[in-house]
């Protein structure tokens, strides 16, 4: 059996795969047009044999940022009809005098007269001959997918179901709230239920052409956002939990290859040809319930990332006010970078170039061709339009994209009371290496660690993944009547349905565990905090509340909202191999060549190496470059290396 790792970017899809007993890395251009052709051509590449592949898809992600989803409908309660439109009264833009909301994704709503009470109890049943007529307008309207939202149907979803019964009959894609995400807070339930049902029919249609294609005895699952896999069958069902589906493996990979290397604080920058994804792991995932999509809440566990349009192919230009801008646009696969050959916008990647930081002849391992004659043509006319010298420019474009980084950084780190001091930079994705030392000094990081392999670490993160499920019930229990007993039993009902389901994907009940968490807040607060369940949960949550807010009050009564429960079912991983230290001089065969490469304005003599010969032990000081097949690292004259037992490098800042 082949073990293959599929990641698919915006610029490139990325696979790592075990074959013979060793492990081979392989990247191709993505084709966006179709995301299946490139994962099929990877595969192709591969060769014959069974395959178990582990993939991390973006066709739920672009189907939402494109606005390119099926026609969706909204049904609720009659009179209930605007929950989407009214949303909440959050500003997201405070200084923004034109700002609007963004229209619901559903694009017409549909009440059904029916009603459940906030116990549970039905205060009037539902019209089946109703839900029939409304069937028959929705086909006369064509639309392909249905989202149904019902007010307390967590606690009731009877009306839910036999809405999606009919509807089902009658060919229509169909979500249901209860199914999805049974929580209270309507607005977001709705919306996490719409945004489902608008990608539903595109991640079907995607995975059902994947699974036409591939070889009769090749299996194949998906990641989820909250970095465990689904089989192919749920994540047709409930496509929202793979909204950041590829960024979520690069965090688990990191999370894995850190603890192995003796970090556990780590702050995780991912970057890629068209944007950069950053997380905070402090010894474990950090995980929320509280997540958007281009403004639409989403309800569904995911691992907390924070993503700027700052990638190797973010566009630079001079904006109406004369400044120097990067992104978010990319230049993406097609047309790529002028340094491609077909490109005419300069990008991020046209600028470590043009100042010696990219090696052409070892791109890709030089299994694609760049062509920096062209960048110095492209480079000038953007510099005089800028009124700056050539290398200024591209100083200039690599400065302003490192900001735009540092402050994704600084988002997830001293925003949320961090300080980045204590923990290791962990660099991956195809760009990553070029700017990781020098975000880590504008923030004060002491080290940078590169992973082997780092353009190709989300897929690698796919392989390291177990399969994880996750299960939430509102209970709203408040503190006098809290026993750790009574919730204890509550947490049964989940967890019979998470063993059915484990099992349902093929994981043996032995390999199966539970973490359990609760939403707490005090009585009278309008939103929650997430503590583990512990014998000690209430003291628990006003400790985490001091360490989010600067106080607690042990006066006040709390009250459990949601109970949380995650499955996780353990895989069996591919090994991190170690290797003995040699020496701390480089062997020679490792120096490709030396050349002048530009730092801070002035051209510094820089030695080049190809990481493959580089061996544990070994020490490199700055200025120098290190080529490898996925990406390429840059070294500056303030920062020294060294290769670590897993081959990792290891960058400390001076």
């Amino acid at each position: 059996m082949i073990i293959v790792g599929v990641d698919t970017g915006g610029t490139f899809t990325d696979f790592i795969y075990k074959k013979g007993g060793k492990w081979h890395i392989y990247k191709t251009l993505s084709t966006p047009s179709n995301p299946a052709l490139a994962v099929l051509k990877g595969l192709q590449h591969i060769g014959k044999g069974d395959k178990n592949i582990v993939h991390g898809s973006t066709v739920a992600t672009n189907a939402v940022l494109e606005k390119k989803g099926a026609k969706t409908a909204f049904i609720t309660n009659k009179n209930f009809e605007d929950i989407l439109y009214i949303g909440r009264q959050n500003r997201h833009e405070l200084y923004n005098l034109k700002y609007q909301k963004p229209k619901p994704l559903a694009q017409e709503s549909f009440g059904l007269d029916c009603r459940v009470l906030s116990n549970g109890e039905i205060l009037k049943e539902l019209d089946e001959e109703e839900v029939r007529k409304l069937a028959k307008t929705l086909k006369e309207k064509n639309f392909e997918s249905v989202a149904v939202s019902f007010l307390f149907s967590f606690l009731n979803p009877k009306h839910e179901k036999l809405v999606k019964d009919i509807l089902e009959k009658e060919g229509f894609f169909v979500s249901i709230s209860s199914e999805i995400i049974p929580e209270f807070r309507e607005y977001e339930r709705s919306s996490t239920t719409v945004i489902n049902a608008y990608v539903m029919p595109k991640m079907e249609g995607y995975i059902s052409y994947l699974e036409d294609n591939l070889s009769e005895n090749d299996k194949i699952k998906i990641i989820q956002s909250n970095g465990g896999i689904i089989s192919t069958k749920t994540a047709q069902k409930q496509p929202v939990r793979t909204i950041l589906s590829g960024p979520a493996g690069g965090v688990v990979g990191a999370l894995h290859i850190g603890r192995l290397a003796g970090f556990e604080k780590l702050i995780t920058f991912d970057m890629g040809g068209t944007s950069t994804d950053v997380s905070l792991i402090d010894g474990k995932l950090s995980i929320s319930t509280e997540s958007t999509i281009e403004g639409y809440p989403i309800k569904v566990p995911m691992i907390n990332i924070h993503t700027v349009g700052a990638g190797g192919g973010s566009i630079a230009y001079i904006d109406k006010g004369g400044a120097l801008q990067v992104g978010p646009e990319s230049a993406g696969a097609d047309p790529g970078p002028v340094c491609y050959g077909k490109g005419e916008n300069i990008t991020i990647t046209d600028a470590n170039l043009f100042l010696g930081r990219l090696i052409p002849e070892f791109f890709l391992g030089g299994n694609m061709k760049l062509y920096p004659e062209r960048v110095k043509k492209y480079m000038e006319d953007l510099a005089q339009k800028a009124n700056l010298k050539p290398l200024q420019l591209a100083e200039g474009i690599l400065e302003v994209a490192n900001t735009k980084m540092e402050k994704a950084l600084r988002v997830i780190s001293i925003e949320k009371g961090y300080n980045p001091a204590e923990f290791t930079l962990f660099s991956f994705g195809g760009a990553g290496g070029l700017h990781a030392v020098f975000l880590a000094k504008m923030l004060s990081i002491p080290r940078v660690l590169i992973p082997q392999n780092p353009g190709i670490l989300s897929a690698m993160g796919m392989l390291l993944a177990d399969t994880i499920k996750d299960y939430s019930l509102t209970v709203m229990q408040k503190e006098d009547n809290i026993t750790y007993e009574g919730l204890a039993k509550l947490f049964e009902v989940l967890e019979n349905q998470a063993l059915d389901d484990m099992i349902n994907e093929g994981i043996p009940k032995e390999k199966i565990k539970f973490e359990k968490f609760l939403d707490m807040r005090y009585q009278g607060q309008s939103f929650e905090i997430l503590v583990p369940f512990t014998k000690e949960f209430i003291e628990d949550f006003h400790n985490k509340h001091k360490n989010l807010y600067g106080y607690s009050a042990k006066n006040k009564k709390v009250e459990v909202v949601n109970i949380r429960l995650r499955a996780i079912g353990e895989t069996e991983k591919p090994e991190i191999k170690t290797y003995e230290e040699k020496g701390k001089n480089p062997p020679l065969e490792s120096i490709i060549t030396e050349k002048e490469v530009i730092f801070d304005g002035k051209p510094y003599r820089t030695k080049v190496y190809y990481r493959d010969k580089l061996e544990a032990g070994n020490e490199i000081k700055g200025s120098a470059i290190i080529v490898e097949y996925s990406s390429t690292l840059v070294i500056p004259p303030f920062a020294r290396a060294k290769v670590d037992r897993f081959k990792n490098i290891i960058i400390e800042i001076d």
